[in-house]
């Protein structure tokens, strides 16, 4: 599939998975991918993390207000303002942040801030259940209907609490019976079911327990949510490496060098315990093939305390082969629950 043609299935795609599976990471590569595609692209992040800025080179963490992370347009933009095809832009939005813009928006600017600092989001949040959800998704929404990006991904929560987050406008539409907050709920339950306007896209690792955790997540998204499911990312992947069977004595004679026996027997020890996890990884992945039938797009493991600029294109370039090796539509992407359903 062609990496445009994919990145362009949906104006928003959020980006989830366990945390510590590279859902951050992921987010970046794609952004990345995206903008070199000549694409626009605004990333909103939801935790305030420091990663997504310095997988571009910058520094600090994200605000309310728009930054530049990647492109030639370096000055601070205005609110709303359309995103420069090959830039990437970023945000952070919180329950607080929205609400102000909510109210000031409709004629309460002058006690927006008072009410957000006494505490009152708090006694909302408290009678109203999920409203922050429904808070920060109705701002995605406003987003997404402004138009001013070709693609916005949300770097949302951990598997745990993006259940909650995804669902709560499903459980506020069923609680309320009209005003406002259904109005607001039925709006954003109209975006995640709308496989145009919005798409999963799950991370995982190539280990046990995240693999347990995304197939979970992917059949509890459709069944509660209904929401169209992208393919799974697997982070971290090590490469199949079959020379590492071969003795390391042999092949050090090969290129002139002789070894000691102690340095023969330290590059077996190494090579024998790599060549395991590389099987580990391979059952993995494929347990999570047969139990959940979504196309697999696999990131490598990369070496390093974290990840700058260098990192994200290896990690981009590696989003685009995967990409470019699907064939089959959005349609085909949905899993099918194990009780047979849709």
């Amino acid at each position: 599939m062609d990496v445009r043609s994919f990145l362009r299935q949906s104006t928003v795609l959020v980006v989830a998975g366990k945390g510590g599976v590279g859902k951050t990471t992921t987010t970046a590569a794609l952004a990345r991918l995206a903008a070199g595609a000549g694409l626009s692209v605004l990333v909103v992040d939801l935790e305030g993390k420091s990663g997504l800025p310095s997988a571009f080179g910058s520094s600090g963490s994200l605000d309310y207000e728009e930054v530049v992370l990647f492109g030639d347009d370096r000055t601070r933009p205005a609110p709303g303002d359309p995103v420069p095809a090959g830039t990437v832009r970023a945000r952070r939005i919180t329950p607080d942040d929205a609400l102000l813009e909510y109210l000031a928006d409709h004629g309460l600017r002058r006690v927006s801030k008072r009410l957000v600092h006494s505490g009152a989001i708090d006694v909302v949040s408290t009678a109203i259940p999920g409203i922050r959800d429904i808070l920060v998704l109705g701002k995605v929404k406003q987003i997404e209907r402004s138009q001013v990006a070709d693609l916005v991904l949300v770097d949302a929560p951990a598997t745990g609490h993006a259940m909650t987050f995804l669902s709560s406008a499903r459980g506020l539409l069923d609680a309320a019976r009209s005003g406002p907050v259904r109005s607001q709920a039925a709006e954003v339950v109209e975006l995640l079911g709308d496989p145009a306007r919005c798409q999963v896209l799950l991370v995982t690792l190539p280990e046990e327990m995240p693999v347990n955790e995304v197939v979970e997540a992917a059949f509890a998204l459709e069944d509660r949510i209904g929401v169209a499911l992208g393919p799974v990312v697997v982070n971290a992947c090590l490469p199949d490496v079959p020379e590492l069977d071969e003795d390391p004595a042999h092949a050090a004679s090969c290129v002139g060098v002789t070894l000691t026996e102690d340095q023969r027997r330290a590059l077996a020890a190494a090579a024998a315990f790599t060549r395991h996890r590389w099987s580990l990884q391979r059952q993995q992945l494929e347990r999570m093939a047969e139990q959940l039938p979504l196309p697999q797009i696999t990131m490598p493991h990369l070496v390093g305390d974290g990840v700058g600029p260098a990192e994200l294109t290896v990690l981009a370039h590696a989003l685009a082969a995967g990409i470019e090796q699907l064939g089959s539509p959005r349609s085909s992407t949905r899993p099918r629950s194990p009780g047979g359903g849709p």
